[in-house]
């Protein structure tokens, strides 16, 4: 029988290393959007953590991974943002040098914030792409350890740590809906979910405008996937890790995609409603919910990170709310 590439123990043995490091995030019922969607819906708040995402969960078990001689030598990574911020933030608590390098679109909110936690910001190319190639020549040439945002055994682990939390916060649940980029995440919260409670469905979310992980299933290997502009731009990959979807792929019970309008939607909902302030990416699986995409009675969402350039929040949830009027209309 061939050996997995993660199991559940990987990511207990994370828990176990990232204990009093990391904020145990509250997990609770969001009464209006259960109201609105017909089912209990369950918020992993994620966003709470230090640094505003699930990312440090996979930056931080990453770096304790590390020998002493790589902890010297420092990492580089490649990231749109959220986990640049963790690797940066933890990075600074462990005395570990930390380059990160973004696109030269990144938000500028999340690179004064990687500069302003001490890490040497370097922008590079106009796609993630363009970032991951320059950040393994900077490793290859600095012999700083390249840290993968999401493609990287060690960041997965840490990333599934989520799921063992919200699995005895919420034991009633019957589905998990996750969003996926790379599938760091998605990866990690599978293994843990399908090991101690099989019967919860777990269903991956993507946005239409980088639908990834989609374009890999149907090709049956890691393809790239056009892309086009996406209030979810943490999720803004071409291609999903090769490992993340060797993972993934053979355990998620199904895969829907959202379109912007309902990444709007349920920022808005997300932000009048119930007073989360969500990146597009972590509001992405509540977007599918509220989309009647989801089916299940006890339904678990993460919020994964609020770190959305303030003006760009405000157009949101001012706009004309047509569609998130209509699902109030509808419930």
């Amino acid at each position: 029988m061939k050996t997995p590439l993660l199991s559940l123990n990987d990511v207990q043995v994370a828990r176990s290393r990232l204990t009093g490091s990391l904020r145990r995030t509250p997990c609770h019922v969001a009464r209006v959007i259960s109201e609105i969607a017909g089912m209990r819906v369950w918020l992993k708040r994620d966003d709470l953590q230090r640094t505003g995402s699930f990312k440090e969960r996979g930056a931080r078990h990453a770096l304790l991974c590390l020998t002493e001689q790589e902890r010297s030598r420092g990492v580089v990574a490649a990231s749109a943002g959220n986990h640049a911020l963790g690797l940066a933030f933890h990075g600074a608590a462990l005395g570990i040098g930390v380059t990160v390098v973004m696109p030269a679109n990144a938000s500028p909110l999340k690179i004064a914030r990687c500069r302003g936690l001490g890490a040497q910001v370097v922008l590079h190319g106009v796609k993630f792409e363009d970032a991951q190639a320059f950040a393994g020549t900077f490793a290859a040439r600095s012999g700083a350890t390249h840290v993968h945002p999401f493609d990287d055994l060690r960041v997965i682990a840490g990333q599934g740590t989520m799921a063992l939390e919200l699995l005895e916060q919420a034991p009633e649940i019957d589905t998990l809906v996750v969003p996926v980029g790379g599938g760091g995440l998605l990866a990690g919260s599978v293994t843990v979910v399908k090991a101690l409670r099989p019967d919860v469905r777990v269903v991956a979310v993507e946005p239409e405008n980088a639908a990834g992980f989609l374009a890999a299933c149907l090709n049956g290997a890691t393809c790239s996937a056009p892309l086009a502009p996406t209030l979810a731009d943490g999720l803004a990959v071409a291609r999903v890790g090769q490992k993340t979807f060797a993972i993934a792929a053979p355990l998620i019970d199904d895969l829907v995609t959202v379109s912007e309008d309902e990444l709007v939607a349920a920022m808005r909902v997300l932000a009048r409603r119930e007073g989360i302030v969500a990146e597009g990416a972590g509001a992405a699986a509540v977007a599918a919910v509220l989309a009647g995409k989801i089916e299940g009675r006890n339904i678990a969402v993460p919020i994964g990170g609020r770190n959305v350039e303030a003006k760009l929040h405000q157009r949101v949830i001012l706009a004309e709310p047509a569609f998130e009027d209509a699902i109030a209309h509808a419930a």
